[in-house]
């Protein structure tokens, strides 16, 4: 049996409780054995100014930028902001495109799915980071897009995954992003 796929999962979400954090989580065990997932840790970075990339980078920069490397696939899973990425995950991104030139992030495929316990599922930030990957040189999933409004009531008091309608979708959203992986990356 080949390696399984390398994703590395960036979730947007600081929150001890956060929804993207369980819905990041339940994707991870419904994905089909090609995919493994490695959970990146974002809060710990630096705010991303030019000045501190010359020369000896901040440790968590390096650390982030080593762990993104080697990863065939990333999946983001975002909640929305103002109609946008939170700061944390923006910033993720800039620190992992810098310095120019040495992007983390060039050619590796892509899915982004946002959760919210809004009615309309983080659509900004889903279609706003989108627009960054795309300028990343990430190819990104088209199909199926993930929109996981009404979140709330999606999990349990553990965090665990209690509706079968939404496992049913999740399922098909990983084994479509499995598929992608392996066109892309295989």
């Amino acid at each position: 049996m080949p390696q399984p796929y390398r994703v590395a999962t960036l979730v947007g979400s600081l929150r001890k409780g956060s929804l993207n954090r369980h819905a990041a989580n339940a994707m991870a065990g419904l994905a089909p054995d090609s995919l493994t997932f490695e959970f990146i840790e974002i809060g710990d970075l630096p705010l991303y100014n030019e000045d501190l990339d010359k020369g000896d980078p901040p440790s968590q920069w390096r650390r982030f930028r080593d762990e993104i490397r080697p990863a065939d696939a990333v999946l983001f899973v975002t909640p929305e902001y103002n109609r946008s990425v939170p700061g944390l995950l923006k910033n993720a991104i800039d620190v992992g495109s810098r310095p120019y030139g040495a992007s983390v992030w060039a050619g590796k495929p892509a899915a982004v799915a946002s959760v919210s316990p809004g009615g309309i599922g983080g659509f900004g930030a889903n279609h706003h980071l989108r627009q960054s990957l795309v300028f990343l040189d990430m190819p990104v999933m088209q199909q199926p897009e993930a929109y996981l409004g009404g979140a709330g009531s999606y999990f349990d008091a553990d965090g665990k995954l209690a509706n079968e309608g939404t496992a049913k979708f999740m399922r098909t959203f990983i084994e479509a992003f499995a598929r992608w992986v392996e066109k892309i990356a295989g």
